[in-house]
């Protein structure tokens, strides 16, 4: 195809359940403090997903505000991409289950990249809008993570929330949009980050419930370390592509980790704060969905105008790490 197209972010949404779990909540649950919990992590609160609730629960109301702020119905979308490391069920993937809510007709399939999964799935759909396959691609960041959350342990119980964000990329023409992508992984750490059980290496099993092997396993602090490294290396390179600096960036939108996590990336990369958008203290590490719902934000508040560089960047289980490159 002869014609070049560049892909951009045409529509946003957003969606937080309503139950809202704060510190001061699990201090009845699990031995640990109000104080405790934001010195180390920065999280206040964070939203937990009700039981009849699933992913795609999650993802649909996300999804069809950015569809209404796109200016499009499902029936417009060439393709449905679900980052999430939580799906309804093994298969059909979540994507599908999205589709039929929406009633869109197109492909769909989910993307496990874990915490990386929105800017990893932003990549993808840049791919297919760049290339002139597809004109409208929905990518989604949904997470339902607190069901896979073992409440008995505190090194993971006080960081994880629920949410979804949504973004149609579609075709543009006016010189904004998606300017580069960095993809990266190292699976020789997928040790420090993983839910062990649940797959093909161990299935099901009495032994794996009485076990735990169901739960979110997290090795804190080598993760920190690699997170920190990873993060900034990303940022790095994706704005190399462009013969960009740090100095160039207007708002830096980073995976909600950790607030020491995130202050420490913002030191590294000798970027002040006041450019880097924060929402980890109301909603704590919602996995994928943390880069989708904190763009959405920092559009919606209007800490991103046009013409500005946006640059997500996040890390994950996988190990994985990407960031994206945009002009709004």
């Amino acid at each position: 195809m002869s014609e070049t197209y560049r892909a951009a972010i045409s529509g946003l949404g957003a969606y937080l359940p309503e139950k809202v779990l704060t510190n001061f909540d699990l201090e009845k649950i699990v031995e640990t403090t109000d104080e405790w919990i934001r010195t180390r992590t920065g999280i206040c609160e964070r939203h937990v997903a009700a039981s009849s609730q699933s992913s795609s629960d999650l993802a649909l109301p996300a999804a069809q505000e950015a569809l209404k702020n796109a200016g499009l119905t499902a029936q417009d979308l060439d393709l449905i991409i679900v980052a999430t490391i939580s799906p309804d069920m093994l298969f059909p993937s979540t994507a599908c289950y999205l589709q039929k809510k929406l009633g869109a007709t197109c492909g769909a399939f989910d993307m496990a990249a874990a915490c990386s999964g929105f800017p990893y799935a932003i990549a993808v759909a840049e791919g297919f809008v760049k290339s002139g396959l597809y004109q409208n691609v929905l990518v989604v960041g949904a997470e339902a993570i607190t069901k896979f959350i073992d409440w008995k342990d505190r090194s993971t119980c006080v960081l994880f929330g629920d949410g979804a964000g949504a973004a149609v990329v579609s075709r543009s023409t006016d010189g904004h949009g998606i300017l580069a992508s960095y993809l990266g992984a190292d699976g020789n750490q997928s040790e420090i980050l993983q839910i062990p059980a649940g797959g093909s290496m161990i299935p099901p099993s009495e032994e794996s419930l009485r076990n735990g092997l169901h739960y979110l396993r997290m090795q804190g602090p080598e993760l920190f370390k690699i997170a920190v490294k990873t993060m900034e290396q990303a940022v790095l390179e994706v704005l190399k592509h462009e013969n960009l600096t740090v100095h160039d960036i207007h708002c830096l939108i980073p995976h909600q980790a950790n607030h020491r996590i995130l202050k420490a990336v913002a030191d590294r990369l000798e970027l002040p704060l006041e450019k880097i958008y924060i929402n980890v203290d109301r909603y704590g590490n919602m996995s994928s969905a943390s880069t989708a719902v904190a763009l959405y934000e920092a559009v919606t508040k209007g800490a991103i105008k046009k013409g500005d560089y946006v640059v997500l960047v996040a890390f994950g289980g996988g190990l994985t790490w990407a960031a994206n490159l945009i002009k709004w």
